[in-house]
């Protein structure tokens, strides 16, 4: 590790502007004196008026971006700081996230040097730690199961069997109890494997009993001192069941007592949504294979059993397309040099990172042994300030607002559609994506478009002209529709975000939904047609604060979603009846703009992941909050 010489210190205080302001410190520790230098930091809380600062000048910004200069003549001597401020903010900080995430130095002769940022420390009152998020939790029934079954009628055993074996078990079933002890030692490495493929003396005999009749990813254990049986309908339901089997067994094993395996009586077993998913973003923070197939591993061990997977963003297109190879080239390397600037925690060393095409069929074939469906997302027409950096003949260069004015701060993020090679792009990029997903849909993302976007093209006025459009929404609808025939052409179907409906939309059917502004959102797309998969930032993205204490990482606009919130919240809401049949499930989200370490992560997305898989399996009935608050310590995590 190189050492770092630099170091800015970064305060906010509700005073000094609308939105409060910042104080930043930079420390000189190296053993030369500084001058004619720049500072850049990185931050999701943007300067919205480059005039309110003082002891500095605003230079520019670019989203999250922001570059400055100290006064002319300015000299910063070994062991000495720079102080400055910044008000104008767009909003106020909330939470000791919302600072700078990364900052660098590009010195006189041009060079850049790294320099280390503190998180964001709160002035003017009081800066209390973040509150315990669970409770100790309290058992009914001694039973290690995540997410808790549809119905349960078993009794504890005062002891357990060192491994489950097979009984009389077909080809198909010995390979589902092979790839369960590969998920479950991969997930527990010290821990005992639970099942052995060949007969023990200290095991328990595993038999297998498939019926048609039962429900489709549903089983059925019976448990008895010298046998057990799993009866299933479907390779999901054996898969399922063998997990729940690890499950129990691995947490009679590891508590001393706390939990227990069953010695008689029966669990029968489904999902309450067939769309039981967790997105994860990998534009911001790229994460390598064998942290996106550990993820996979996780979601089947809570029987989630869809990976959206959002490859591309502002920052960067992560997808390997071989028809633009600049698209993982100048599309994905963020640094003080390259097209794309540093954003959200990347600094003086360039960044970059993509899937091949040889990465995307490993890590599909490794969720599809797991009964894990992977439903890539290319976000457009918005979103794609890596798109157009790494393609720039998509634009007529009159597309969309100023930086101050646009979406999360990016100028001209969305692609035209009245350029005609855009649809030139996404019919090789769809064809490309087809051979690599066997899902059956493909996400195109349609939010967040700003709305002015394209009216100043000259060629999106002609169009709109001949066409007849209204505004961006318009445009934005004519854009998806046309996309909707690129995939239906390719036997897939289209899923969004709620934005897809906006301006007339597309045609309901075939068409899935991602409700994710707010509840009410996702019944309101429901009238109108749409199937809808409820994914609400007020209780289901895993960004957001888990408490209101400024030491509390994570973003703020939903709210605050402590784990109890997440847990206790009912996707189907105010649904009425007649409208029950288009909610096909639930989603977590990981948005990664503040998972800057392995740290962050896993204390952002756990324990509420396992939360929405229980709501996502889980009766509502039969969900418990102490009961889960009991259980949940056993999860894995990245």
């Amino acid at each position: 590790m190189k050492p770092v010489y630099y170091r800015l210190e970064n305060s906010w205080t509700p005073k000094g502007g609308p939105n409060g302001q910042f104080t930043f410190t930079l420390l000189n520790l190296s053993e030369s004196p500084l001058s004619g230098f720049k500072l850049v930091y990185t931050s999701l809380t943007r300067v919205s008026d480059p005039e309110a600062c003082e002891n500095a000048q605003f230079l520019r910004r670019n989203a999250n971006f922001h570059e400055f200069s100290p006064p002319p003549g300015f000299l910063l001597a070994p062991g000495q700081s720079w102080i400055f401020t910044v008000a104008g903010l767009h909003r106020k900080a909330q939470h000791c996230t919302d600072g700078a995430k990364s900052a660098y130095l590009t010195l006189s002769d041009g060079t850049h040097a790294e320099v280390a940022v503190s998180d964001l420390l709160l002035e003017g009152s009081l800066s209390a730690p973040p509150p315990a998020l669970l409770p100790e939790g309290s058992l009914d029934l001694p039973f290690a199961l995540q997410p808790w079954p549809a119905e349960i009628d078993a009794k504890p055993g005062d002891s357990f069997p060192v491994v489950l074996y097979p009984q009389g078990a077909s080809s198909d079933e010995l390979i589902s109890i092979s790839t369960v002890i590969s998920l479950s030692r991969r997930l527990f490495e010290s821990d005992h494997s639970i099942f052995s493929l060949a007969p023990s003396p200290q095991g328990r005999a595993l038999a297998f009993d498939r019926q048609a009749r039962l429900d489709a990813e549903s089983y059925r254990l019976t448990f008895a001192s010298d046998k057990v049986t799993l009866s299933y309908r479907d390779a999901a339901g054996l898969q399922y069941g063998l997990t729940s089997l690890a499950q129990l067994l691995n947490g009679a094993r590891t508590t001393k007592g706390r939990f227990r395996f069953p010695i008689s009586g029966s669990i029968s077993d489904k999902p309450r949504y067939g769309w039981r998913g967790c997105h994860l973003d990998v534009s911001r923070q790229f994460y390598p294979v064998a942290d996106v197939k550990r993820l996979i591993d996780i979601l089947a061990w809570f029987k989630l059993n869809i990976f959206h997977w959002h490859l591309t963003d502002d920052e960067a297109w992560r997808l390997e397309i071989r028809a633009y190879p600049q698209l993982t080239t100048t599309g994905v390397l963020r640094g003080p040099n390259e097209p794309l600037l540093p954003q959200l925690g990347n600094g003086a060393e360039p960044v970059g990172g993509f899937y091949s095409q040889d990465d995307i069929r490993d890590i599909v074939a490794h969720a599809q042994a797991l009964n894990v469906e992977v439903v890539p997302e290319i976000d457009i027409p918005g979103h794609n300030a890596a798109t157009l950096a790494a393609l720039p003949e998509l634009t007529d260069g009159q597309e969309a607002p100023d930086s101050y004015h646009s979406v999360q701060g990016y100028p001209n993020n969305a692609l035209n559609p009245a350029v005609p090679l855009t649809y030139e792009f996404l019919e090789k990029v769809f064809d490309e994506m087809v051979e690599l997903f066997p899902s059956s849909y493909i996400h195109v993302g349609g939010d967040e478009v700003a709305n002015g976007s394209w009216l100043a093209s000259p060629l999106a006025k002609k169009l709109m002209a001949e066409e007849g459009i209204s505004g961006t929404f318009g445009l934005q609808s004519y854009f998806l529709k046309r996309i909707k025939d690129m995939l239906t052409a390719r036997g897939r179907k289209l899923a969004g975000w709620n934005e897809v409906a906006h301006g007339g939309g597309v045609a309901a059917k075939d068409t899935l939904l991602m409700a994710w502004e707010n509840p009410q959102v996702g019944i309101d797309l429901a009238r109108e047609g749409y199937d809808v998969v409820m994914t609400p930032g007020q209780a289901y993205y895993l960004d957001m604060v888990q408490a209101e204490a400024f030491q509390e990482p994570g973003a703020s606009w939903a709210g605050t979603v402590p784990p109890a919130h997440t847990y206790a919240y009912e996707a189907e809401g105010e649904f009425p009846e007649d409208l029950k049949d288009k909610m096909k499930g639930v989603q977590a989200c990981i948005w990664s703009e503040h998972f800057l370490s392995r740290g962050y992560f896993n204390r952002l997305v756990f324990p509420r992941l396992p939360a929405i898989a229980e709501a996502a399996w889980t009766p509502k009935a039969k969900k418990d909050w102490n009961r889960f608050a009991a259980i949940v310590p056993l999860s894995p995590a990245l």
